[in-house]
């Protein structure tokens, strides 16, 4: 029996092809992508037992705006129907939102919820349960994409060219150069 310390079969898998490994939370359930300056991040989501009703006439929760809110650092998720009590999950890239040691706060409908997190090498996916009457969950971290966009760096470079300019124009200051 051949010993190796690779999962796959490398015949079959060529993993130089894929930036990430599939799995099936990738491949049976819905998706949000979030673009922010120019790079798509995919945000998959999905329900208690939504895998295994697969085929059936289950009703699922209906799920209808996901978004960053920049300004409190956190992941937005509108709910249209809730039909009843489940556990929800949201599955995303830690450049998407991301808390110190992993310290999120989960808010549904403005009460603070218990959450299960659950760490992969490039994402997280945080799970909790929703009620019938959810229409409003937060996610929130201490980071989000994007953190710093590009009129923060333009406004740093502009201060940045305007003090060099200053001190190299005013007669009251002396620059002593060092050769």
């Amino acid at each position: 029996m051949p010993t190796s310390s690779i999962a796959f079969a490398e015949h079959v898998f060529n993993p130089a092809a894929f930036a990430q490994y599939l799995d099936i939370s990738q491949l049976e359930s819905d998706k949000v992508t979030l673009t922010f300056d120019d790079k798509p991040y995919d945000l998959y989501y999905g329900y208690h037992g939504s895998l295994d009703a697969m085929g059936t006439e289950h009703i699922y929760p209906t799920l209808s705006t996901m978004k960053i809110n920049e300004e409190k650092k956190s992941l937005e998720i509108i709910m249209s129907d809730v039909p009843e009590k489940t556990d929800f999950w949201v599955r995303m890239p830690d450049d998407v939102i991301s808390a110190e040691k992993e310290n999120f706060i989960v808010l549904v409908d403005g009460v603070d919820t218990g959450y299960d997190l659950m760490k992969f090498p490039n994402d997280h996916v945080i799970g909790f349960f929703i009620t019938e009457d959810t229409e409003h969950i937060e996610i929130i971290g201490t980071s989000v994409i994007p953190e710093f966009g590009g009129i923060a760096v333009m406004i740093l470079g502009i201060s940045i060219v305007g003090l060099v300019c200053y001190f190299r124009s005013s007669s009251g200051i002396s620059l002593t150069r060092i050769n």
